[in-house]
């Protein structure tokens, strides 16, 4: 697993972390609106983004008096092909599995 997909899943481990994820799917939300959804303090939020930031799932940005964050979609590409990864291998270890067994069932039919 790379740094990358580590701090990915170190994200979205939190459950106020992926609720953010999803306000912010719909759209690019103020710090200040996500606090009432998510019932914690704007400063709570502030420091969930910048966990968010630092996974690379999204992106902030300061106008004037207030801070807006919006989902960062290519952040999720990077969980896409770990899943990817992780798909192929599991399959390859099922069909030499399933190919233990039809032998196993061989020798004992025998």
């Amino acid at each position: 697993m790379t740094p990358a997909t580590a701090a990915l899943f170190d994200a979205l481990g939190d459950p106020t972390r992926r609720a953010m994820v999803a306000l912010i799917a719909n759209g690019p939300a103020t710090v200040s609106s996500l606090s009432a959804p998510l019932g914690i303090s704007v400063t709570a939020v502030g420091q969930h983004l910048r966990v968010l930031e630092h996974a690379g799932l999204a992106d902030s940005e300061k106008r004037g008096r207030t801070r807006y964050c919006r989902l960062r979609p290519d952040g999720l590409r990077e969980l896409e092909r770990w899943a990817r990864e992780c798909r192929a291998e599991w399959e390859a270890r099922f069909d030499r599995l399933g190919a233990l067994l039809d032998d196993l069932g061989d020798e004992a039919g025998a």
